[in-house]
């Protein structure tokens, strides 16, 4: 029963090597083990020796040879063969790990990929295709299986670079006890049905977009954030140090056309706000001592000057007897009136 409890791992290569090992240094230690084999199935067994030991720090720890039948016998002996430690009988092809595919050729449409390969001599049921692929952008390899020997599927962006690996399995419990696979075939590359040398390219053309596109951001926001502070300091400026007017340009046609003479200059200004005064010189109002009263037949006449006459203060500074008279032109088109009288009585003022 002890014998039987050993735990082993049984490989058989394609049905082409077997491969049996075991843990030496925790089963038997400080004793290396011999190992004999069989395909034979009757009762007159001839054992042979292990052809080629697998070794853990010098101990023997497994055995690699031929397969030669589906029936295998495997027996562990102490140092010098003369007792057994572990024997077992098992069916080699229920421990079948397929070889990688080979010729894999790819076919791309639209969306859709569909992988295949060439079909093993034998065994070909129990056989499955299993198709792994991944973008740059995709954290875990997405799995497809299918019959042996082609898979296909959809869904793929033209855009992206893609990697695609491959391998065959064995149909567990009907074909193996254990679930074995064949190693992965050489990863590809590809995009659009292009095959590629990889898929960096693709990462670093991303990643250099990515860069220029962050740079300008940066750019536009430091022109902005310094046309900001600009705006805020000309104003802070002008707050705080108002800007001095320049006598080039009030002054100009001093410095343009006297050449800053600037007598001369001053000269033909002050004759031109004397002509100004003079041709906007309003008519002077006569202040007279005397009551003067119009004629009423001022109206039968041309035009002339009327004279009207207010109460105010006279030259006897009485304040009811004073008269201001205001000469004004008149016309034909104006009518004559007899006579304005205002009489200021207190602080009053009355037209007569």
């Amino acid at each position: 029963g002890w014998k039987e409890a050993i735990n082993t791992t049984i490989i058989n290569f394609n049905n082409e090597k077997m491969q049996i090992t075991w843990a030496a240094r925790e089963l038997f230690p400080g004793e290396n083990v011999s190992f004999s084999y069989t395909f034979d199935g009757g009762k007159h067994k001839v054992w042979k020796p292990c052809p080629t030991y697998l070794l853990d720090q010098d101990y023997n720890s497994g055995c690699l040879f031929k397969t030669e039948g589906p029936t295998l016998a495997i027996s562990i002996r102490n140092s010098n063969g003369s007792e057994e430690l572990f024997s077992k009988i098992l069916k080699s092809d229920f421990y079948i790990k397929p070889n990688r595919p080979e010729n894999v050729t790819f076919f791309w449409k639209a969306d859709t990929v569909t992988v295949s390969c060439n079909k093993p001599e034998r065994a070909l049921t129990c056989l499955r295709l299993e198709l792994q692929y991944k973008s740059k952008f995709d954290k875990e390899w997405q799995s497809r299986t299918s019959k042996c020997c082609s898979v296909g599927e959809q869904g793929f962006d033209p855009r992206k670079c893609y990697s695609f690996r491959v391998r065959l399995k064995r149909l567990v419990p009907y074909c193996n006890v254990v679930n074995y696979s064949s190693d992965w075939e050489a990863e590809t590359f590809w995009r659009n049905g292009t095959l590629l040398d990889s898929c960096d390219d693709d990462i670093k053309s991303q990643s250099n977009t990515v860069i220029v596109l962050s740079c300008l951001l940066a750019v536009l926001l430091m022109m902005l954030t310094l046309l900001i502070l600009l705006c805020k300091w000309q104003r802070l400026q002008k707050s705080v140090m108002p800007a001095i007017p320049d006598p080039k340009y009030i002054f100009a046609d001093l410095f343009n056309e006297h050449n800053g003479n600037f007598q001369e200059w001053i000269d033909k200004t002050h004759h031109a706000v004397v002509q100004t005064k003079l041709e906007y010189e309003e008519q002077e109002c006569i202040i007279e001592a005397e009551s003067q009263q119009e004629d009423k037949n001022s109206d039968k006449q041309g035009p002339q000057e009327k004279i009207f006459t207010f109460s105010g203060a006279a030259e006897n500074n009485d304040p009811k007897s004073a008269q201001i008279a205001c000469l004004m032109p008149t016309s034909n088109a104006i009518p004559s009136f007899a006579g304005f009288q205002i009489l200021m009585n207190d602080d009053m003022y009355v037209m007569l």
